[in-house]
């Protein structure tokens, strides 16, 4: 199912718009916040509607190993299993191949089980085979995602097999339409353009990426190592050549310095781990910056934790009590913190829809940079 975005308005290459789906509509920007397991890191489904949270990211490597994608498509898929009404949309496992370090061959990746040391097989085919199981709204194909630095070589191999890998993933895709059919499934899949930091390489991988004709586009392999003075212009460089009328979606960048950066060269979508991990380790973030909720200054302040958010945790909860709960390890202090981490940075890609519309997204863009660049 090709995927289309309808845009609304435009600041130079920044746009805000809506991509409609059988589920519904997706405001963009959009920022989701990472499911890895089916969940968001202490927050419910519930948490997430009252945040306004519309997507969700979950990832198909530790899915299909727990509970098992056959087990999911049995009992419904993700949404019916979490019981989650908004949209998802799963990884491909592409990022475990660059975090976890398998074997890759032509064939695929052979991981080792992070749970019980098990051996699992990984190719373009089956990735696309589980996805469609786990029944998300959109699907992305398996890549190879190199780390940076990496040599010339090292970047080109993943360039030349991610393109490969993206035709088989999108034939056995285009296979199981039936299958999907049968079960009430209109899902989309996405392709993913590779190439690191090199402009050349980034412009092929997203013409050959192109050519293959997906239902939307990712740019992946940045925010592994490069800086943001290297990661904008490669980001650009392949933003040059992907459809202006599908989405975009920059995967696993969630910093709000380049999360501005890249919404300025008009991408649509972002995930990142970021807002929940931060709050797990008692980092908050504010309209000033990172607040560190452990620091002493913070034990008798009875102010919120940003006086400008808000979300339901700055109208209700001080500093000095989130950080008596952070300090001791209660389970309600890292819920908290991330509905908060959650909400301010959904509220400041919500902004950007705005400032985009006013004409004003250079001066949005100068603001984050200023606290956050």
């Amino acid at each position: 199912m090709k995927l289309t975005i309808d845009v609304a308005a435009t600041d130079g290459a920044a746009r805000t718009g809506t991509i409609a789906t059988p589920r519904g509509v997706l405001p963009t920007p959009l920022f989701m916040p990472v499911g890895t397991k089916a969940a968001v890191k202490t927050l419910t489904p519930p948490d997430l509607e009252a945040l306004g949270v519309p997507l969700i990211l979950g990832n198909t490597y530790h899915l299909m190993l727990k509970p098992g994608a056959d087990l999911v498509a049995d009992l419904g898929g993700l949404h019916r299993f979490m019981s989650w009404d908004g949209h998802v949309l799963t990884d491909s496992g592409g990022f475990q191949i660059f975090s976890l370090k398998p074997k890759v061959t032509d064939e695929g990746a052979t991981f080792r089980s992070t749970y019980d040391g098990s051996t699992h097989h990984l190719s373009p085919e089956e990735a696309a085979v589980i996805q469609s199981k786990l029944g998300g709204d959109i699907q992305m194909v398996l890549d190879v995602c190199p780390p940076l630095p990496s040599t010339d070589r090292v970047v080109r191999a993943a360039v030349e097999r991610t393109g490969r890998w993206a035709e088989r993933g999108r034939r056995s895709f285009l296979e199981q339409g039936g299958w999907r059919a049968d079960r009430g499934l209109d899902q989309a899949q996405f392709g993913i353009v590779q190439g690191g930091i090199d402009h050349a390489l980034r412009a092929e991988s997203a013409q050959r990426t192109v050519a293959i004709d997906f239902d939307g586009y990712a740019i992946g392999g940045l925010s592994v190592g490069e800086t943001r003075a290297e990661m904008v212009p490669a980001l650009a460089a392949a933003l040059a050549h992907l459809p202006e009328d599908q989405p975009r979606y920059l995967m696993g960048v969630g910093d709000p310095a380049s999360i501005v950066e890249a919404v300025g060269l008009g991408v649509d979508l972002f995930d990142c781990v970021l807002p929940s991990r931060h709050a797990r380790h008692g980092t908050v973030l504010t309209g000033e910056g990172r607040l560190m909720i452990k620091n002493l200054a913070y034990e008798r302040d009875e102010g919120p934790l940003d006086a400008t958010c808000p979300c339901s945790v700055c109208a209700r909860y001080t500093r000095a009590y989130l950080r008596h709960l952070h300090r001791l390890g209660e389970p309600t202090g890292a819920h908290l913190l991330t509905v908060h981490n959650v909400a301010w940075l959904s509220n400041l890609v919500v902004g950007l829809r705005a400032a985009i519309a006013e004409g004003r997204y250079d001066a949005a863009r100068r603001a984050v940079l200023d606290v956050w660049g």
